[in-house]
């Protein structure tokens, strides 16, 4: 393209030093002749011309140059124009007239623009504060080191469709309800496992929301209410030690919860909360954990009693709580574990291989030899 332009201006200047040189007779008789010329070729051309950029700028200069030298008028110029129409010729010239003035500057004035980094941190902010104002956010980006304006910031918001604090903050949802107390709640449920020989076998588990760390609690086929109450009475003692105490227990309206069960758990300052009936939803983590056991370990084996299922299930869950990541919890297990970063990669099977725990084995250092 470069080449072209180069070329076309050069073959331009060079008509123009070869035009100088000739008499006043010798360009009549030259312009007759190209006028001629013209006259066959538009004869023959069936189809518009586009000419280039390039050859559309030098016409409209030199159109320009001779209306304004011979004081033409567009109707006159269409004698030594015989391509284009004169108007269209003219219009170019105007086009380029425009594009002088109105070139974009590139030294704007004004306040200079902010970075991406800082209006996704304005984002960040109003998403997450519900209840922070315009002003507000000021502030938070002045502690952390970056200074706008109170302009600034509502526009960055009113682009992307955020209303102001006031409007924003809505009503509080169960969602964000939960994740104030998620930690001090402790969840339980029953499932059914049928064996081989088509023995109904119920298991009871409790989870806890905030780490979704699993409970096995025990497995009968007659879920009575000494039963459960025995059961919730050797959850207590274990969760005796932790640091931060558990404070509210979810369970549905089964009957083998009875009040025995529920006095286990008040009497250790619990408050024991029934879910709706005929919601699941909102014991939503104990039903989740069913679908999670079901899907990766109970329908991939059969199983023929009590105790089978026990073993099943004790393994299963010490998978899950130690070494099994929770989107929920960001990639974490509910028991914390130390993750090398280096070593060789080495796989565990869990379940005679049903399951593959994928692990790094620090690399042992050789000893020299003595």
């Amino acid at each position: 393209m470069g080449w072209f332009i180069l070329k076309h201006i050069f073959s331009t200047l060079l008509a123009i030093v070869n035009v100088r040189r000739l008499s006043d007779q010798e360009k009549d008789l030259e312009i007759l002749v190209l006028r001629q010329q013209l006259s066959i070729l538009q004869r023959k051309l069936n189809h518009p011309i586009k000419p280039s950029k390039i050859e559309k700028l030098t016409l409209a200069v030199l159109t320009a140059k001779f209306k304004q030298t011979t004081r033409q008028t567009a109707n006159q110029l269409r004698d030594v124009i015989r391509i284009f129409e004169p108007e269209t010729v003219l219009r170019w010239h105007r086009e380029l007239v425009r594009r002088k003035w109105t070139y974009p500057n590139k030294n704007k004035g004004g306040r200079p623009s902010i970075s991406k980094e800082t209006e996704s941190l304005i984002l960040r902010l109003a998403r997450e504060n519900s209840r922070l104002g315009y002003g507000k956010i000021v502030g938070e980006l002045l502690k952390l080191g970056f200074q706008v304006s109170l302009t600034t910031v509502r526009n960055v918001l009113d682009r992307c469709g955020i209303q102001p604090a006031p409007v924003r903050n809505g009503s509080i949802g169960w969602r964000h309800l939960m994740t104030h107390y998620k930690e001090q709640i402790l969840a339980c449920d029953f499932f059914t496992v049928e064996t081989v020989f088509l023995q109904t076998l119920y298991m009871l588990f409790f989870i806890e929301l905030g780490s979704r760390r699993v409970h096995f609690a025990g497995i009968t086929t007659n879920p009575n209410q000494v039963w459960v109450t025995q059961q919730a009475r050797q959850l207590v003692w274990e969760l005796s030690d932790r640091e931060k105490p558990l404070r509210f227990l979810i369970h549905d309206n089964d009957s083998s919860f009875c009040p025995a069960f529920d006095t286990v758990f008040e009497s250790e300052s619990f408050h024991v909360i029934p879910t709706p009936l005929q919601a699941p939803n909102a014991n939503a983590f104990s039903e989740r954990w069913v679908r999670t056991v079901r899907e990766e370990c109970l329908d991939c084996i059969l199983i023929f009693n009590a105790a089978h299922l026990r073993r099943v299930v004790i393994e299963f869950v010490d998978y899950y709580n130690t070494a099994r990541p929770h989107q929920g919890i960001d990639q974490q297990t509910p028991i914390l574990q130390a993750r090398p970063s280096s070593g060789t990669i080495q796989c565990r099977n869990i379940l005679g291989g049903i399951i593959h725990d994928y692990y790094r084995a620090p690399t042992l250092l050789a000893l020299p030899a003595t």
